[in-house]
């Protein structure tokens, strides 16, 4: 994280100040962080930046100085922002989770409806069987009397084929006999 406004320009003048202006610099920051608190304890050291000094270097760049890193504590605004973030990050992933739970129920109360739904299925067609099989019983037990309906009616079209032949068996007596009473 970048350091923006008066920490930028305190690190940046600190980059720049020679070593004798760095321990002027470290003792007042010392003997302040003293005088605002009596008790020196482990948040006060925290609140306290703590400078290493430029090493000289003596590399062949041509001058070009390099600067070591300032061990600073964490600031409390990463420790407040960290803690922020893993608070958010605790309600977004318990938001997932829920989200989950709920897709889950949503999924087991659609297997229980579909269940009674399939239940109620299975009763409707078994009660289609029961009345299947009763329809089929009362067909065989007016079967003998369709037997007899099929018989009568062979015999009710048998007798039907005799009264025309009996029917134009006449027809052809009545001709000849008025043929002959013509004579």
């Amino acid at each position: 994280m970048a350091a923006t406004g008066d920490d930028a320009a305190a690190m940046d003048s600190i980059s720049r100040a020679p070593a004798a202006h760095l321990a002027a610099l470290n003792a007042a920051l010392n003997a302040a962080a003293s005088s605002s608190s009596h008790a020196v304890g482990p948040e006060n050291v925290a609140e306290s930046p703590v400078v290493v000094p430029k090493k000289p270097s003596t590399n062949s760049d041509g001058g070009v100085e390099t600067a070591e890193e300032a061990l600073e504590p964490a600031e409390p605004d990463i420790n407040e922002l960290c803690t922020d973030m893993f608070e958010k990050m605790a309600i977004f992933l318990q938001g997932e989770l829920t989200g989950t739970c709920e897709d889950y129920r949503l999924l087991e109360n659609m297997n229980k409806l579909t269940s009674l739904k399939y239940m109620e299925m299975k009763d409707i067609s078994i009660n289609i069987s029961r009345n299947l099989q009763d329809l089929n019983n009362k067909y065989a037990s007016l079967q003998p009397y369709l037997d007899q309906i099929n018989q009568i009616e062979e015999q009710v079209s048998s007798l039907e084929q005799a009264a025309y032949k009996l029917d134009a068996y006449s027809k052809k007596l009545e001709a000849r006999f008025k043929k002959l009473e013509k004579r």
